[in-house]
């Protein structure tokens, strides 16, 4: 169907009194069988599918606004709106409607609103006449003003009101008498037109607020506006309006109506919001058209401007320009600004075009280049616009800016100017910080990123991070806790390379507090405890912040039962901590250890040592491919393994003889490419080989630092570069499910609704 005669816009107004757009199709005026009437269809465009189907009722009043839309109520707080292209279209079917009910066309509502039988039977005849407006002179003001008030009670006569000032064409004598009251300093005749003006506006009719808020009209709609009666002296909003507040072309519209358009909507969104008073309950209805007039507006503005290509590419044009002043660069960012305030108020599908349109022109390299300016004004208003894009699709920024690091230094990535804006902020209470901060959040947040067949956003996303800003967002942490200053601060002992500073230690027992294995496994790796308890053991015996900071994070670890920091804090530092006697959170440690420890053997004890032999178990924990593609990217071409160096203390006894027995004959008889499979230890876990050391993991403690890691021992120091020593590695069991290397008891019970249902990782900020 492509008559746009008929191409309408389906409305309905929803509980914040906001219209919701419904979808875009053709309308027609027919007989549906079903609901025995005729009745209003309206299909979609796109598929067909209907999207309205309503019976035309023979008391329902519909009322027919603005030449494009009719309004009605289909139920108690459900109306509906039908928005036309064109005004063709609209008065056929307004001729139908009125068709249906015998209503003539030319009336703008066709029932009145039922109220009480009393008031019901007293205006329900047919020939009750309309009603009779006084004389429109100064001597009958009074009388005026009392009869606006009076309706304002009564739908019925509210409707009769309204179409005797529309006949009469009364409003525009009414604002020639404010213009001879003004003159004549005539101070109550201008209160008795503030009541009037104030009263026909409450009367909610949209072919009122066309007479009210033309050019003609408006600025002297206003001024009876200023003479309130409660106030001393009167208000001077057309001063405001026509001195203070400078409209500004940014790019010259050419488009007269557009500007007929901005004008307007600004001066009736400022008699809303600024004149008006707030509405009581009994009056916060009266001014819903009022409302649609504006939000209809606002939709018709950002559609011009929208398909205006030109202006838009030229005001981008402007933004980018070097030659560009400031003070114009300045107006260009507060236009786009507004511009995308104004977007606010489109539907979804329709606030998805107008964000693609600006994505196409180029607003993400402009936001680029103005956020990085010295001028604050331009920079929050950037930031204002870059939280909209943020809010609106974060893949479409995500995807800019990877797409941008093909082509540019790390320094003036987008990404990068914005965390150089969050650090740098100026403001005493960081207000544009903590906005940074919240987009930044939602842009690496992998809770909102997109999996498809093709590609993961969540691993090439973060990869770029990592690559590409990390060493930007870090810089403030690193540059506090820079030997310098932590010498200066004078906690930390004489050897540099174990330096460590309340910056790092915060961060780190930040980490440990989201109990997540991803980030431990990562820290025993790095060995990244050896500076920790180097730290506390150079405090000494001073009691001070450090020493009760690394003994909290410690004593958090035990309390919230962490097995693995457990078992790698035991196994590695344990003999370097056992002196530590005035707590007891080192000898807790160790009690938790050994107690995990002796339920792990029982476990083993118990199953068959067939089954023992070679049926090695899967970390139900294990990372995500996607972490792992991300994070292990270039260990694992080199052959390094996600788990970190776990040193394993001796135990004498663990497992049976024939148990071992059985081991090295099993081992005899594997080939040579089963070498790096895990071995199994004393203590019941599995070893991995690994192609460095200790020491090597953490880079910063070499030969010459003060460690007190134990040694490693001879069964873990035959390393091996393949591939093979990962955490992939895994055999089947002999019902062909994947389960943990270590089994914790108190795990067992999950360890099905683990693999369903995987652990959202919480984030730091949180």
């Amino acid at each position: 169907m492509s008559d746009t005669r008929r191409r309408v816009k389906v409305y309905t107004l929803n509980e914040d009194r906001q219209w919701d757009d419904r979808g875009t199709g053709h309308v027609s005026c027919t007989y549906v069988e079903r609901l025995k009437g005729m009745s209003l269809l309206v299909r979609a465009e796109s598929d067909g599918s209907l999207l309205l189907e309503s019976k035309i009722n023979p008391n329902t009043a519909y009322q027919k606004q603005q030449d494009t839309l009719i309004v009605w109520s289909e139920a108690e707080n459900y109306d509906l709106a039908l928005s036309f292209q064109e005004k063709a279209g609209c008065d056929e079917i307004w001729e139908k409607i009125c068709q249906v009910q015998g209503k003539d066309p030319s009336v703008e509502v066709t029932q009145d609103l039922i109220e009480s039988e009393e008031e019901h039977i007293e205006e329900m005849p047919e020939t009750s006449p309309l009603i009779d407006l006084p004389t429109c002179e100064l001597n009958k003001l009074e009388e005026i003003a009392d009869l606006v008030t009076s309706v304002l009670s009564s739908p019925i006569r509210r409707e009769k009101l309204a179409l005797a000032l529309e006949n009469e064409g009364y409003i525009k004598k009414l604002l020639q008498l404010f213009q001879v009251c003004e003159n004549l300093e005539n101070t109550e005749g201008l209160h008795h037109l503030y009541e009037i003006i104030r009263g026909i506006l409450f009367l909610n009719k949209a072919t009122l607020f066309e007479v009210m808020f033309s050019d003609e009209c408006i600025m002297d709609v206003v001024g009876c506006l200023e003479y309130d009666p409660s106030l001393a002296q009167p208000k001077r909003h057309r001063e405001f309006l026509t001195k203070t507040a400078k409209f500004k072309e940014v790019i010259p519209i050419t488009d007269s109506e557009l500007r007929q358009k901005i004008h307007q909507t600004y001066r009736v969104q400022y008699i809303q919001d600024i004149i008006l008073p707030t509405p009581s309950v009994f009056e916060e209805n009266f001014l819903s058209t009022l409302t649609s007039f504006i939000f209809f507006n606002k939709v018709e503005i950002v559609s011009m401007l929208q398909e205006d290509e030109k202006f838009l590419s030229e005001v981008f044009a402007q933004l980018t320009d070097e030659a560009t002043d400031d003070d114009k660069r300045c107006e260009l960012v507060n236009f786009f600004k507004e511009f995308c305030a104004f977007s606010q108020t489109l539907q979804p599908q329709n606030r998805d075009a107008f964000f693609k349109t600006l994505a196409k022109l180029g607003i993400l390299p402009a936001l680029e280049i103005v956020m990085g300016m010295d001028d604050l004004q331009v920079r929050s208003a950037a930031t204002d616009i870059f939280s909209y894009l943020v809010e609106f699709s974060p893949s479409m920024v995500r995807e800019f800016v990877m797409q941008e690091a093909q082509q540019s230094d790390d320094d003036i990535l987008l990404i990068n100017v914005v965390i150089e804006q969050m650090i740098c902020d100026t403001d005493p209470e960081l207000g544009g910080a903590v906005q940074l901060m919240g987009l930044l959040r939602t842009l690496i947040d992998p809770e909102n990123m997109l999996a498809t067949a093709n590609k993961t956003e969540k691993s090439e996303f973060l990869n770029f991070f990592y690559n590409h800003c990390m060493h930007v967002l870090t810089a403030p942490l690193l540059a506090n806790t820079s030997e310098d200053k932590c010498e200066k601060g004078n906690i930390v002992g004489s050897t540099k390379s174990n330096t460590i500073c309340p910056g790092a230690l915060r961060f780190m027992r930040r980490i440990i507090g989201l109990k997540d294995e991803f980030y431990n496994r990562y820290i025993t790796k790095g060995n990244l405890f050896e500076p920790v308890i180097n730290a506390l053991l150079d405090n000494g015996t001073r009691y001070n912040l450090l020493n009760s900071a690394v003994i909290e994070l410690f004593e958090f670890i035990r309390v919230e039962d962490i097995k693995s920091l457990i078992a790698h804090i035991v196994e590695n530092f344990y003999n370097a901590l056992e002196s530590i006697e005035y707590v007891q959170t080192f000898k807790g440690l160790k009690t938790k250890y050994e107690q995990e420890k002796d339920r792990q053997n029982q476990k083993l004890n118990s199953v068959p040592s067939i089954l023992r032999s070679n049926r090695f178990r899967r970390d139900a924990r294990a990372l995500e491919e996607d972490e792992e593609m991300w994070f292990n990217e270039d260990e694992d071409e080199e052959g390094e393994a996600v788990v970190p160096p776990v040193e394993k203390s001796k135990q004498e006894d663990d497992f049976p003889d024939s148990y071992e027995k059985f081991m090295e004959t099993k081992k005899a008889k594997e080939s040579e490419d089963k070498e790096n499979l895990p071995k199994r230890t004393s203590a019941g876990g599995f070893k991995f080989t690994f192609s460095h050391s200790a020491s090597a993991a953490n880079g910063a403690n070499g030969a010459n630092s003060k460690s007190v890691a134990a040694q490693t021992s001879p069964a873990s120091s035959n390393g091996s570069s393949s591939k093979n020593a990962t955490l992939t590695t895994a055999v089947t069991a002999s019902k062909g499910s994947l389960v943990g290397l270590v089994d914790y008891p108190d795990d067992e019970d999950d360890d099905e609704e683990e693999e369903t249902s995987p652990r959202k990782r919480p984030r730091l900020g949180s």
